[in-house]
């Protein structure tokens, strides 16, 4: 389906005519804070193909502290690049002015045994870019977790639902959407807050987590019982297109697949795709993390990748020995330690 990871990257950054048409009607140039992360090298690369596409001449700038490189890539792709470490204020205030702005800086893997971290990058810190870009257009990417479980006969919370954070780093993570709330407040900042669940774009994600899992002989765990995934080029336009309808108060939506995935169908599915025996462990729960994207479908359309397609690109990448990032998601945890 890729036959390399070029290949890859060209699908993961390739703009949706939505994203072209939202990018052309915006002014100014773009900033992507925490560019060097899972998501931002392909979104700033969409980003300025949409540009290109759309044929104004627009900068996007990436800024991250870039300590395991990839800045190389991006001048490649013709985006600026900015050294900071985020939690500088000093750093911070020397930050280029953009009237648009990408927020995805955060910490969840390893939050759990580093709470203090945890919550300075995901409650502080917006704090810190909020004052310096109160007078951009902010889109901050923040995680279905802050729902907490939700029944699975439901069909997945929506935006207007009760948060019901578990554990610290979904806590965190509602902090960083309160911290945003409160500066679109105080200043009239148009922000859009996109709750994102379980990106997946072949080298990380729910679905690698269980084809890895199968591939290496272990069993997988059901007790989750169920998740949701997008394929992370869908994502990435979903996220650029909600600059559009960013606001104050802030403007709040879903990011995911349209379907429910049981964990057990899918391990079935990519058992037979990969061709090896599959073990199961535990007992599926009634509850899980899970979410409604009905209003991001309606306004940016379906996704380009649906589930099945997105299985079974997974298997294909894994048999033919692609890279992966060895970021495992944890999505099978119930209690909220990752």
């Amino acid at each position: 389906m890729f036959a390399s990871e070029a290949a890859l990257e060209d699908a993961l950054s390739e703009p949706t005519p939505a994203v072209i048409e939202t990018l052309r009607r915006l002014d100014g140039d773009l900033v992507v804070l925490g560019v060097a992360g899972k998501m931002g090298p392909s979104i700033a690369r969409m980003a300025k193909r949409a540009f290109d596409a759309a044929g104004v001449m627009r900068r996007v700038i990436g800024v991250s502290r870039f300590s395991s490189g990839g800045e190389a890539e991006l001048h490649a792709h013709g985006i600026d690049t900015v050294r900071c470490d985020l939690l500088n204020e000093d750093d911070v205030a020397q930050l280029p002015n953009a009237p648009l702005v990408l927020y995805l800086a955060g910490k969840k893997f390893g939050s759990t045994g580093d709470e203090p971290t945890t919550w300075a990058q995901n409650a502080y810190l917006p704090g810190l870019i909020g004052r310096r870009y109160r007078h951009s257009r902010i889109v901050a990417l923040s995680t279905g977790n802050v729902y907490g479980l939700t029944p699975i006969s439901h069909g997945g919370s929506v935006e207007t639902d009760a948060l019901q954070p578990v554990g610290e780093y979904a806590m965190s993570c509602l902090g960083r959407e309160r911290i945003f709330q409160y500066v679109s407040q105080t200043h009239g900042t148009p922000v859009a807050l996109v709750r994102l669940n379980y990106a997946c774009d072949l080298r990380y994600g729910v679905l690698v987590d269980i084809a890895q899992q199968i591939l290496a002989g272990q069993p997988v765990d059901v007790s989750m019982g169920a998740f949701n995934t997008i394929w992370q080029g869908d994502a990435n336009a979903t996220t650029l297109c909600a600059l559009a309808h960013a606001a104050s108060p802030a403007w709040v939506v879903n990011v995911t697949g349209p379907e429910i995935l049981s964990v057990r169908t899918v391990g079935q599915q990519l058992g037979r795709l990969l061709t090896r025996a599959v073990q199961f462990t535990g007992t599926e729960g009634t509850t899980a993390v899970l979410s409604n994207p009905r209003r991001a479908l309606e306004l940016c359309g379906p996704p380009r990748m649906n589930a099945e397609q997105l299985i079974a690109a997974v298997a294909d990448w894994l048999q033919r020995g692609g890279r992966t990032l060895n970021k495992p998601t944890h999505f099978e945890s119930r209690d909220g330690r990752f």
